[in-house]
């Protein structure tokens, strides 16, 4: 067995384990001597594999509860760059949180960037970042058009959202070839 192949096993023993299991029960079930197990061991948590020592042996990690997912919608807008700031603060005001922007290029195709916006501070950070940068907001290579990816605690969150970006003139109307992936916003 290659040493890949034992740290598999090693990892599928401590899945399937119920209890801690003591490093030399390990070395036994997998025919290497306990130091072996120790430097797999090390290895398999230096990869990310969250292994935990105990008094009584190793055990994986519970992993993480999921969050429960928030609703999101995709909203296509259009405006100048000068109102980004209003755009952004109309969203994150009623409670939602900007998670992207994304704009469909005709040469270069989907651009995507994160951005994490969920309140006032988070705007006049992302605002300060432009405008002392040599950068431009990604929509200017669109002529203003752009996609965020909005979620919040609520659907009717959202439905506010998308009211207040329609009244402020921001919503844009999908195009055919749009429909099918963003639905309607």
């Amino acid at each position: 067995m290659s040493g890949e192949e034992r740290r598999r096993a090693l990892t599928a023993e401590l899945a399937a384990a119920a209890a801690p299991v003591a490093g030399a029960e390990l070395a036994r079930r997998l025919g290497v001597s306990r130091q072996v197990i120790v430097q797999d061991v090390a290895l398999l948590r230096s990869r990310g594999t969250q292994v935990l020592s105990t008094n009584r042996g190793y055990v994986l990690a519970p992993a993480p509860a999921a969050a429960p997912a928030r609703p999101q919608r995709v909203f296509k807008t259009c405006h100048t760059a000068e109102q980004t700031r209003d755009e952004l603060t109309c969203i994150v005001d009623l409670g939602a949180r900007v998670e992207d922007v994304q704009v469909n290029h005709r040469a270069y195709g989907r651009l995507r960037a994160p951005l994490g916006i969920a309140s006032r501070r988070d705007v006049d950070a992302f605002i300060h970042d432009i405008e002392t940068g040599k950068s431009s907001p990604l929509m200017t290579v669109t002529s203003g058009y752009h996609f965020h990816t909005v979620s919040a605690d609520a659907e009717e969150i959202l439905d506010e959202v998308a009211a207040a970006l329609a009244a402020r003139g921001y919503l844009a109307k999908l195009m055919p070839y749009e429909q099918a992936e963003f639905g309607a916003a």
